[in-house]
Order: structure tokens, then C-alpha cells, then sequence
């Protein structure tokens, strides 16, 4: 084939976001080596990071006592009933601001006002609203995923391209078509984006709360085993709350993959 007939390599997806299976896990799994080597040499000391298979070894035996399901099963429950609360109420929140100007006249002060508070520090007073019990816990998840979402929420309506929406004003689209096939697709990419921040917020104030006030829980398991040190079984709670993480945050990968093929 002559030099000018060559065909030219098409160059548009170079922005596009690929996957490489397995390099992940490859980190993981040198920098679990690396530590269980320093720990072994006593380059690391173990009152500083416990050797990984000592922390595996407590793995195994939170599985065969089932201490492990006692204490994952009610903390998922607290994660999945408070988180669903806050995202579906600032989701919807977060629409109505984008897309109604008293909306967002009235309700974005009152979200700038909410935001920067830490949570956590509004537990007591929860406690006494909704007492010691679950009520306490989801309340304060549901409000610490609920401004987050919001945020993420109006500002993904706000940066939808608004030549669609003229295009579809000058089609002779009415309000609710234009919203439903413009302006909520268009905004979904940056609503499951927020997303992941809110779950994230979610797990760090359920192991806050369940510290402050629960007998079984990941947090309750980690403050049992740092007021013993036992470094073991503290480590292996933060590896359970990282792979709780890690789920979620695949999961949500999931729902884009699947609720965003329109996207090249």
C-alpha cells in the first residue's frame, strides 16, 4: 500500500477513560508484600503496623466465631438506611434548586450554612431527638450524605449544556420533555459522581456513631480493639471499612456503566 493511501488512526478517544484489569491489585498486593516484609525484618516495628498475615489470621477467626457477620451486618444496615435517606432527599433537592429560581433563592443559603458543620458534633443532640438507639444513627447519616448530594446535585444541572436545552426549546419540546430527556441526563453523570463522596461521608460518620453509642458495629468492633491495642483486630476492622468502600464505590461504577451507555 502506497504512503498516501495509508488509512490515518482515528485519535478522538484519547480522553476517554479505560480500564487496566488487574493493576490494582497488583499495588495492593506488593504494598501487603513490602509491609509483611518490613514487619518480618523489623524494619517496621509491630507496635507500629501489624504483619498482614497476623491481621489475615484474625480474619479467619472473625469468620469461623461469626463475630464478623454480628458486627458487618448491623453496621450495612445503618449505611444502606441512612445513605438511601440522604441521597434520595438531597438528590431531590438538589434538582428543585436547579431548576426553579425561588428554590434556590431560599434553600442554597441554608445549605452553605449546613455544610461546613461537622456533623459528628450534632450526635448528642440527636441522641436526644431520637434517642440511643438506631433513630440517632441514621439521622446522622442521612444529614451528612444529604448536603453533599445536594452540592453535587444542582451543580450537575447547572453545568448541563444549555444549547440543548435551546435546541430542544426550539423543537418545541415543553418543560417536563425538556427535564426529563435533557436536562436529567445530562446532569446524571455528575449526580453519581457526587455520589461517591456521599457514601464515603456516610461510612466515616457510621463508624463515628457507632463509637459514641452501639454494643455491635464496625466502629463499636474498632473501639473495642484499640481501648484493648490489639493491633490486629483494629486493623482488621479498618480493612473491613476499607473494602466497604471500595464496594460501594465499584458498585456505583456499576450503575454508570449501565445507566450511561449514551456516553462515547
Amino acid at each position: 500500500m502506497s504512503e498516501a493511501a495509508r488509512p490515518v488512526q482515528f485519535r478522538g478517544g484519547g480522553f476517554k477513560p479505560g480500564m487496566r484489569r488487574g493493576t490494582g491489585l497488583a499495588v495492593f498486593i506488593l504494598l501487603i508484600a513490602m509491609i509483611e516484609w518490613g514487619t518480618r525484618a523489623g524494619w517496621i516495628s509491630n507496635l507500629t503496623l501489624p504483619r498482614p498475615s497476623d491481621v489475615g489470621l484474625t480474619f479467619v477467626d472473625l469468620w469461623q466465631t461469626g463475630l464478623l457477620w454480628d458486627h458487618l451486618l448491623p453496621s450495612l444496615g445503618r449505611l444502606i438506611v441512612g445513605t438511601l435517606l440522604g441521597v434520595t432527599a438531597g438528590i431531590g433537592v438538589g434538582v428543585l434548586i436547579g431548576l426553579f429560581t425561588y428554590i434556590r433563592a431560599g434553600l442554597v443559603p441554608l445549605v452553605a450554612a449546613m455544610f461546613p458543620i461537622p456533623k459528628i458534633a450534632l450526635l448528642p443532640l440527636f441522641v436526644i431527638w431520637f434517642g440511643i438507639g438506631e433513630g440517632s444513627k441514621y439521622a446522622l447519616i442521612a444529614l451528612g450524605t444529604f448536603t453533599p448530594t445536594v452540592v453535587a446535585a444542582y451543580g450537575a444541572v447547572d453545568n448541563v449544556d444549555r444549547t440543548l436545552i435551546r435546541m430542544g426549546q426550539s423543537f418545541g419540546l415543553s418543560w417536563i420533555s425538556i427535564v426529563r430527556k435533557i436536562v436529567l441526563p445530562g446532569a446524571l453523570p455528575g449526580i453519581l459522581s457526587g455520589m461517591r463522596v456521599s457514601v464515603a461521608i456516610g461510612i466515616i460518620l457510621l463508624v463515628a456513631a457507632e463509637m459514641l453509642g452501639a454494643e455491635f458495629g464496625i466502629g463499636a468492633y474498632i473501639l473495642q480493639a484499640g481501648s484493648l491495642y490489639d493491633l490486629e483486630r483494629l486493623f482488621a476492622g479498618v480493612v473491613i471499612l476499607s473494602a466497604l468502600g471500595v464496594l460501594t464505590s465499584w458498585a456505583i461504577g456499576m450503575i454508570e456503566r449501565r445507566v450511561l451507555r449514551w456516553r462515547v
